[in-house]
């Protein structure tokens, strides 16, 4: 249970580093940086669960976090580059990959929670 609380303390430091820094970007990077920001969120919640379920590791959640951040942003803007929409697609895998992740949480946390029945 212990492990599954880095990632939400990485996702609050990071929150609250991003409010406090004043960094403006262009309209024009919006949809890079929603696509980016649902990897990063997708990875959060992947943390969770992976530390709910006892097989949390840092290096993976660390590199998995990065690599996937880039590359979402990365696809977007290719395929922006190419005309095609390619955030559409994302939001739809990201979205499904968050609900099962939170899912999965979900059903860890009332496993753990459920009071054993009376025989």
């Amino acid at each position: 249970m212990r492990m599954a609380i880095v990632p939400v303390l990485g996702l609050l430091v990071g929150l609250a580093v991003g409010m406090a820094v004043n960094v403006r970007l262009p309209i024009q990077y919006a949809a890079y940086l929603s696509v980016a920001i649902l990897a990063a969120l997708d990875t959060v919640f992947g943390g969770v669960n992976a530390g709910l379920q006892q097989r949390f590791d840092p290096r993976v959640f660390l590199t998995g976090f990065f690599s996937n951040t880039l590359l979402a942003a990365a696809l977007a803007f290719i395929g922006s580059l190419l005309g095609v929409d390619l955030t559409l697609a994302a939001v739809v895998a990201f979205g499904v990959r968050i609900f099962n992740n939170l899912a999965a949480i979900r059903h860890q946390v009332l496993q753990r929670k459920k009071i054993p029945s009376q025989q």
